[in-house]
């Protein structure tokens, strides 16, 4: 049966489906994969489970289209207004639900890019941005390299010009830019000093900032790494726009997924406070890709009860803060190279290629456009699996994100792995 041409497109399977449904259980299934690539924090599941079943009391008004997500629009707000320290309160009007931050990257790109037009991206970059913002959206997204530079330091803002002067030279519109804040995968937080700048290069160009702020809790204290100091979290929505930039051009992106530990509820929100057309415009377009009203249920109960999130948030962060020391710490003992500074998210971007080729008979034979897909190969034949720098545009070959918001024996185990994949002769 014949497809259109942009379906056609994906007839390929991705090939690390079987994988990633073959998952290592000590018992259950000793032979399965160790699975160190996805994004999810198990830390906190069964202090979720207890407080979602404990009021879970479902009303009528579930089984019907209800009234357009007031109560989850109210209580996001409320929540966002308390815990990212904004500047004006955030109110149920700013708020667009939607089916995760997926379906809201994918809104944003529909609503700010005609086919064609470009959306600056920097390097690294969340692996999945590119498909969310272009996949049927018909944008395009400009990536933005930093060399040597800090992708999060001062001078960020330059390169994130230079580039969209490089597209407008071309004939090129750029008409927006997403950051992933804080960052995946470098695990870090833009300074206050840098969003400022970006936010002026913004308003110099006419460029709506687009802040996914997925991980905005989930910030830890980094115990181990004393250079660079951590970069303490800042929303976007925390400064001031006065002088900096029109605030028609700044919106938030956050979910449930992460802070929660709770992808598959798939909940998350368009924040836009001074930006009557873009919110009058979701109206129609977020209907196709709404939340079932059960999870609006669910997640209300959770956002009001203010006293139990006040205590999650600060244990899920003590946690995170522990996994994160312990995989910093094996890193360090096996001599692998890894990106330091990291206070926020649940993953490590470790060089695994350099300790992969110091193990090698013949490292010189490897070529580096090869090594990423030979360090793969190397991990799949251990039965683990990360995510390879590949896929979040490293400018550099060999590094690779190592997740770590595991329990203690399923990220020993993958670890083990890893270490033995990389280090072994010929592997």
């Amino acid at each position: 049966m014949a497809l259109s041409t942009r379906a056609s497109k994906l007839t390929t399977p991705d090939p690390f489906i079987p994988i990633l449904s073959n998952n290592w259980h000590p018992t259950l299934n000793p032979s399965g994969y160790v699975n160190l690539a996805v994004a999810e924090n198990y830390l906190m599941h069964s202090s979720l489970s207890e407080h979602v079943h404990a009021h879970l009391k479902v009303p009528p008004s579930a089984f019907t289209y209800g009234d357009f997500f007031k109560r989850s629009r109210t209580a996001m707000a409320t929540f966002l207004t308390k815990h990212l320290k904004t500047v004006r309160p955030v109110e149920p009007r700013h708020v667009a639900v939607v089916s995760g931050c997926t379906s809201a990257v994918e809104h944003m790109a529909w609503a700010f890019a005609d086919p064609g037009d470009l959306i600056l991206l920097g390097r690294p970059y969340y692996g999945a941005f590119p498909g969310d913002a272009t996949l049927r959206t018909g944008a395009r997204l400009a990536f933005v390299d930093f060399g040597e530079d800090d992708p999060l330091g001062a001078d960020c803002a330059k390169q994130y010009e230079r580039r969209l002067l490089e597209a407008r030279a071309k004939g090129e519109k750029v008409t927006g830019l997403l950051l992933c804040h804080p960052h995946n995968p470098l695990g870090r937080c833009y300074s206050r000093e840098v969003l400022v700048r970006l936010l002026e290069l913004c308003n110099k160009y006419k460029l709506h900032l687009i802040s996914d702020e997925i991980y905005a809790l989930s910030i830890f204290e980094n115990k181990v790494d004393t250079q660079p100091p951590p970069t303490p979290f800042h929303s976007v929505l925390s400064i001031d726009p006065t002088g900096v930039i029109d605030p028609a051009f700044v919106h938030v992106l956050w979910g449930m997924s992460k802070d929660f530990g709770a992808n598959g509820f798939r909940l998350g929100a368009i924040i836009s406070q001074h930006n009557v057309d873009l919110m009058t415009t979701l109206g129609p377009a977020i209907l196709l890709s709404s939340v079932s009203s059960l999870s609006e249920h669910v997640f209300a109960n959770v956002l009001e009860d203010d006293a139990w999130v006040d205590g999650y948030i600060k244990e899920n962060q003590r946690k995170l803060g522990a996994c994160y020391e312990s995989v910093a710490t094996w890193a360090k003992d096996h001599d692998v190279v890894y990106a330091p500074g990291a206070n926020a998210g649940f993953f490590i971007w470790a060089d695994l290629g350099r300790t992969y080729l110091k193990h090698q008979d013949d490292p010189d034979a490897i070529k580096p456009e090869h090594l990423d897909e030979a360090v793969m190969n190397a991990l799949l034949r251990r039965k683990v699996l990360l995510a390879s720098g590949v896929r979040f545009g490293s400018e550099k070959p060999g590094w690779f994100r190592i997740v770590f918001s595991h329990d203690v024996e399923y990220l020993n185990k993958g670890l083990g792995r890893v270490i033995a994949a990389v280090t072994s002769p010929g592997a």
